[in-house]
């Protein structure tokens, strides 16, 4: 078990406490290793006909979303090795919009990329499975803004559930 207890505000910036919020009082690795076969569950019943879906215009598709959530984890599981680690280097922001438009989404299947981000997902679980204790209190630097490991592990977590729900809410058929 991972019981880490529910960050602080001071652990995070405030634009990522929806997130946290997305995450109960759960164990927030067991949480993560769920989401392998909820994402692979939702994303083989929305199929490669909803692939590249848009609920309207100017939103990510299925595939869009599903590059966005690869993206994501590896930005935030390297800000979480980074400060695991001791690393003191402030770490850069990055603009989600403008990852999105360079995944090439149009041009992949919806498989290939929910095989890709569950590759990502087991080494992220890799990663906070080995973390030692005292690292999950470790803080840096991102985006300019204060950030704990164990934030990042909530802000993984929620943000994939955050995705998940909007999934199911406004792409599924």
């Amino acid at each position: 078990m991972h019981l880490i207890s529910r960050p602080g505000p001071d652990e995070y910036a405030p634009h990522f406490q929806p997130y946290i919020a997305c995450i109960a009082d759960e164990d927030v690795v067991a949480v993560m290793a769920a989401q392998l076969d909820e994402v692979q569950g939702l994303t083989s019943r929305l199929g490669e006909v909803r692939g590249d879906y848009r609920y309207a215009a100017g939103k990510w598709s299925v595939k869009e979303i599903v590059g966005h959530l690869s993206d994501t984890e590896r930005v935030f599981g390297c800000r979480a090795l980074r400060f695991g680690r001791g690393d003191p280097t402030p770490l850069p922001s990055f603009d989600d919009q403008t990852y999105v438009n360079e995944t090439g989404a149009a041009a992949r299947t919806l498989a290939d990329m929910a095989a890709e981000w569950a590759d990502l997902r087991r080494a992220t679980l890799s990663l906070f499975r080995g973390l030692p204790a005292a690292a999950w209190a470790r803080r840096g630097i991102a985006s300019g803004a204060t950030t704990s490991v164990r934030a990042l592990g909530y802000i993984i977590a929620g943000h994939t559930r955050h995705h998940l729900e909007t999934l199911a809410a406004r792409y599924a058929p």
